[in-house]
C-alpha cells in the first residue's frame, strides 16, 4: 500500500534542507517553531498553529518558555509536538551551560571587548547579549539573541531572566553595530538607563554597556553614561 503524501510534506522537506545547509540564520521565528512542531507531526502542516503560538505567547521565547498545557491551548499542538518544543528548550540550555568555559574573568570593558569580539564582532546582523556575572566578575552565563536593539528585544523580563535563575550579582549588558561605529545611539542610551533603573528594583545591577565592532568598543560607563 502506498500512502498519498500530505500537502505539507514537500514545505517540510524544504525547511529542513534550508537548516542542514545553513542554520537558522535565514529563519523566521514562526519558521524555527514550525520545524520544532514537525519533529512530534508527522503527516499535518504546522504553519498556522507556530504562528498562532508565537502570536499568543509574544514570540520565539515566550513559545519555549511556555508549559506542555499552555502550548496545547494552540490548535494543532498536542502532546508529542509539544513535547519536543520542551525537550529543544532544556537540550539548548544544558549545552549552554557546557559551552561556557568556567572561570571567565571579566572585570574591564576591555576584557569583555576581547571576550565578545570573536563572538558577535564582526557579525553582519545586530546581536544583543547579557553577561551574568558573580560577586568576583567571573562569567555565570551569557545569552545572546539576534535583533535590533529595541524595546521587544531588550524588555526587563528577558534580559534579566537568566541573570535571577542563575543567582548573578550583575549584569553588563552589549550588542554589536555591524556599521562598524562603536558610538552610542540615543536609543541605546535611553535603553540602557531604562534596563539600569529595572535592574535597581531587582537588586541586580546593570555595570556597563558596551557596544562592540570588529576592531574597537565603547563602554558607556566609561563615557559617563550610566
Amino acid at each position: 500500500m502506498v500512502l498519498e503524501k500530505h500537502k505539507g510534506e514537500g514545505h517540510r522537506k524544504r525547511l529542513r534542507e534550508r537548516f542542514l545547509q545553513s542554520g537558522l540564520d535565514s529563519f523566521l521565528d514562526y519558521e524555527i517553531i514550525e520545524l520544532l512542531l514537525t519533529l512530534g507531526t508527522p503527516r499535518k502542516d504546522c504553519k498556522q498553529a507556530a504562528k498562532e503560538a508565537l502570536n499568543k505567547f509574544r514570540g520565539l521565547i515566550g513559545v519555549l518558555d511556555s508549559t506542555i498545557d499552555e502550548l496545547q491551548q494552540i490548535n494543532g499542538i498536542g502532546p508529542s509536538n509539544g513535547f519536543g518544543i520542551k525537550l529543544f528548550q532544556a537540550i539548548s540550555e544544558r549545552y549552554s551551560k557546557e559551552k561556557i568555559e568556567p572561570k571567565i574573568l571579566l572585570n574591564s570593558s576591555k576584557m569583555v571587548f576581547e571576550f565578545l569580539r570573536k563572538k558577535i564582532g564582526r557579525e553582519k546582523k545586530e546581536h544583543f547579549t547579557v553577561l551574568c556575572l558573580d560577586t568576583r566578575n567571573n562569567l555565570v552565563v551569557n545569552e545572546i539573541s539576534i535583533g535590533t536593539l529595541n524595546a521587544s528585544l531588550v524588555h526587563p523580563r528577558e534580559v534579566f531572566n537568566q541573570a535571577i535563575l542563575n543567582h548573578a550579582s550583575h549584569v553588563i549588558i552589549a550588542h554589536n553595530h555591524p556599521s562598524g561605529d562603536s558610538s552610542p545611539s540615543e536609543e541605546d542610551i535611553v535603553t540602557t538607563k531604562r534596563l539600569v533603573e529595572a535592574g535597581k528594583i531587582l537588586g541586580i545591577s546593570v555595570v556597563d554597556h558596551i557596544i562592540i565592532t570588529k576592531d574597537a568598543y565603547t563602554s558607556l560607563k566609561e563615557e559617563g553614561l550610566i
